[in-house]
């Protein structure tokens, strides 16, 4: 498995921006395709955004679509999620997650998880 580590949440007024990061450790980097997802207070953790191994292919739930980016950089073993007009309704807290299979939402197809971070935003 790999080990992960996020980083970059904290409080930010409703329009907002925040930028998640995920380090990586353990395995080689670039054989994973890595996910956000987040979790909110009494809710199932839901799925977010994922991308591809080279970066080459991302996929977004339809609540951030046009509003979120997750990129990756192999070199540094690390992925980003950049998270522009943040609302309430994103405060949560962020996971990141490892996995093999491009194109699911499921959070059983993600093998190593990070601790999370919180983001919390204000109205």
């Amino acid at each position: 498995q790999v080990q992960l580590v996020e980083s970059g949440g904290g409080l930010v007024q409703a329009g907002g921006s925040l930028r998640l990061s995920c380090a990586a450790s353990g395995r080689t980097f670039s054989n994973y395709v890595m996910g956000w997802f987040r979790q909110a207070p009494g809710k199932e953790r839901e799925f977010v955004a994922a991308i591809s191994w080279s970066g080459g292919s991302t996929y977004y739930t339809d609540s951030v679509q046009g509003r979120f980016t997750i990129s990756r950089n192999n070199a540094k073993n690390t992925v980003y999620l950049q998270m522009n007009s943040l609302k309430p309704e994103d405060t949560a807290v962020y996971y990141c997650a490892a996995g093999r299979v491009f194109g699911s939402k499921s959070p059983a197809q993600f093998d190593s998880w990070g601790q999370g971070t919180q983001v919390t935003v204000s109205s």
